[in-house]
């Protein structure tokens, strides 16, 4: 069994604010025993972060003193003479081991960042991927990561109110697509709409149904997963996909 986490924040005037915000609902899971944990993208009130590892040290202390891994959001960041958006993944150490950049930006963004162009798998207390916010929309993104080997899906994502709604199908989707647990971590301010999302599944004579557990407010949510429980049912699903044309 891991212990999987999603901390959902809420706005600061500061991005010092934030940090602190944020690495109290770090230490609440660790304190609960999290294996693995991740934040919402772009939750700070500046969200150009140049160098993760001097901004996101708080995050490593405590990713250390409580043996957890933390995907610490998401963020503009420098590549090159452009930006990505990326997320960064702290292991249980401390150390930063490596990042997942946003593969489709949305509409605003295309402007501005550079595509990631590669699904990684990171692997401390489980095997998992990172879909960043858009990217759930692409059944690929989700498919590909969990054909890499991941068992579980973390999301951070910055969903408007009115995108609330399309956004839980979309983890609900993916989720019975790849038989998956994904958990997706939101921020809540007037226009973001929090209700951070956990997609659990259940068979029921016969038929997979997701269960899920909604987020409200500031506030962290942890689950315990037996994450060997979807292997059958996922090779039997990717056993019957046919190629067409």
């Amino acid at each position: 069994m891991v212990k999987l986490g999603i901390a959902q924040t809420v706005a600061t005037r500061t991005n010092e604010e934030g940090i602190k915000q944020a690495s109290h609902l770090l230490e609440r899971l660790g304190k609960n025993e999290a294996d693995v944990v991740c934040l919402p993208e772009q939750y700070l009130t500046d969200n150009k972060i140049d160098d993760f590892e001097a901004t996101f040290a708080p995050f490593a202390k405590i990713a250390k003193q409580y043996s957890m891994s933390v995907i610490a959001g998401a963020f503009y960041t420098k590549s090159g003479s452009r930006q990505t958006i990326s997320a960064p993944v702290i292991d249980g150490t401390g150390q930063f081991i490596g990042v997942q950049d946003k593969i489709h930006p949305f509409d605003y963004e295309k402007d501005d960042i550079k595509p990631g162009v590669e699904a990684k798998i990171f692997s401390t207390k489980c095997k998992f991927g990172v879909i960043i916010c858009y990217d759930m929309v692409f059944s690929d993104v989700a498919e590909t990561l969990v054909k890499k080997g991941a068992e579980v899906l973390f999301s951070p994502a910055r969903i408007v109110r009115r995108g609330i709604y399309p956004w839980h199908l979309y983890c609900q989707t993916r989720s019975l697509e790849n038989r998956i647990p994904i958990l997706a971590a939101n921020t809540q301010t007037p226009k973001f709409g929090g209700k951070s999302i956990i997609v659990d599944l259940e068979e029921n004579d016969g038929v997979m149904i997701p269960k899920t557990k909604v987020t409200v407010g500031q506030g962290i949510r942890l689950e315990s997963f037996d994450l060997g429980k979807y292997e059958k049912s996922r090779k039997i699903r990717y056993s019957d996909h046919k190629k067409f044309s």
